[in-house]
């Protein structure tokens, strides 16, 4: 099918689904959206076994979108740049303390203890691997992605520091996670384990590289936009800065996430207050929103339809179910570390332990990056896993979220803040 075809077919599906969702499932539209998907993807498979062909037909054409290209090279730099430019920057900067700590101590303990628990999860179920695979999986399942709890945040009225730490740890630890990931990944395919010493340098070319190019970029589009007031001429500068900037990054072999994340950021902080009209900051918010919007949607009905291509095995389901709480442990174990360091500086709300846990949810960028190893058996399995462990976390945890802030008297409390 052309690109065009294609595009177009998963757009339509995209709002259809929407449409579904919002009338009938009263759902978070990207939670709905991926419901639906994934229900329509077991559909095909299950009336695929009386009309053959059906199924394979689906799958090939599910096949044609490389997903992990999409999402790392494309949907992120604008998932990214949106989150970063529509993120309240006072509020991140009164939280920085603990979202850096979450964002690096935390990504980086959360690899090394999932690493260490799946290692005994696929030695109990025979899937023996190596240390190397462990931390990959490790790698791309530590960083969170919390699209749809922040809606539901929103929606039940939670504390705005809650929302900050869950929403500013995600722009940083998806840049993370994605270089510790790639290191890792160059190790397995080469067959040899880096040392501390190269492994710690790339990490800090890689990301402090990403940082400044995005600070650096960013500057230029501020200056470049207190020149003109046309709001037509900044949503495009807008646009390019979070696409050439991602895209100058991957090709200088820096960490591109962090350097629109870094872009974005500079151009919420600066541009937006002294470079934008009222009317600019207003129609470039809806701007972002919109593409933020589309981006998700199409992204969470992709979700849904890689079933249809995933490598299943009753030994990966098992694996995958197993691994379910030990992501939620190591994510609690390195939530409750991270938080434990900067406690000095930042004493952490009750119950925001519990509420960082379960909202940690996991997204797009975990399959995406386990789609990018090398296809044969440990692709096969660490992708089964992580496939599992992503659709329990946007379904279940991402429903749950609202009644697990009513339970722990966040979402009430913020009411009550905003009485006053």
């Amino acid at each position: 099918m052309p690109v065009f075809g294609l595009l177009s077919a998963l757009v339509c599906l995209a709002a259809a689904f929407s449409l579904l969702s919002h009338r009938l499932l009263r759902l978070p539209r990207t939670v709905g959206v991926m419901l639906l998907s994934l229900g329509c993807s077991l559909l095909v498979a299950v009336v695929g076994r009386f009309l053959p062909g059906l199924h394979a037909r689906a799958a090939a054409l599910v096949s044609h979108i490389d997903f992990s290209t999409v999402v790392l090279h494309g949907m992120l730099a604008f998932l990214l740049f949106a989150g970063a430019m529509q993120l309240d920057v006072n509020a991140l900067r009164r939280q920085k303390v603990p979202v850096l700590s979450l964002a690096l101590l935390g990504t980086a303990l959360s690899t090394l203890i999932v690493a260490g628990l799946l290692k005994g999860v696929l030695d109990v179920t025979g899937l023996h691997a190596g240390w190397v695979l462990c931390l990959l999986f490790g790698a791309l399942i530590s960083p969170t992605d919390p699209i749809a709890v922040l809606e539901m945040l929103r929606r039940v009225g939670a504390p705005s520091t809650l929302e900050a730490l869950l929403s500013g740890e995600s722009l940083f630890n998806d840049g993370v996670g994605a270089v510790l990931f790639v290191t890792l990944l160059n190790s397995f395919s080469t067959g040899h384990s880096p040392s501390i010493r190269s492994f710690t340098w790339h990490l800090l070319v890689q990301s402090g590289g990403g940082i400044a190019l995005g600070l650096a970029v960013g500057y230029i589009a501020y200056r470049l936009l207190r020149t003109v007031d046309s709001f037509r001429v900044e949503e495009l500068l807008t646009l390019a800065l979070a696409m050439g900037g991602y895209a100058l990054a991957d090709a200088l072999h820096l960490s591109a996430p962090l350097e629109v994340v870094a872009a974005g950021l500079m151009a919420s902080a600066r541009a937006r207050p002294y470079a934008m009209s009222e009317e600019t900051r207003t129609r470039v918010d809806q701007f972002w929103d919109l593409i933020d919007d589309l981006m998700n949607v199409i992204l969470f009905l992709l979700i849904g339809l890689e079933i249809l291509v995933m490598p299943w095995n009753p030994r990966y389901i098992y694996a995958g179910l197993l691994a379910i709480p030990v992501a939620l442990a190591a994510r609690w174990l390195s939530v409750r570390a991270s938080l434990l360091v900067v406690r000095p500086w930042h004493k952490p709300m009750r119950g925001s332990i519990a509420a960082l846990t379960w909202g940690g949810l996991r997204g797009g960028l975990a399959v995406a990056l386990a789609l990018s190893i090398t296809p044969g058996r440990p692709h096969d399995r660490i992708l089964a896993i992580t496939y599992i462990v992503v659709i329990f976390a946007i379904v279940v945890q991402g429903l749950t979220m609202g009644g697990l802030l009513r339970r722990l008297g966040l979402a009430s409390r913020m009411r009550a803040e905003t009485r006053v």
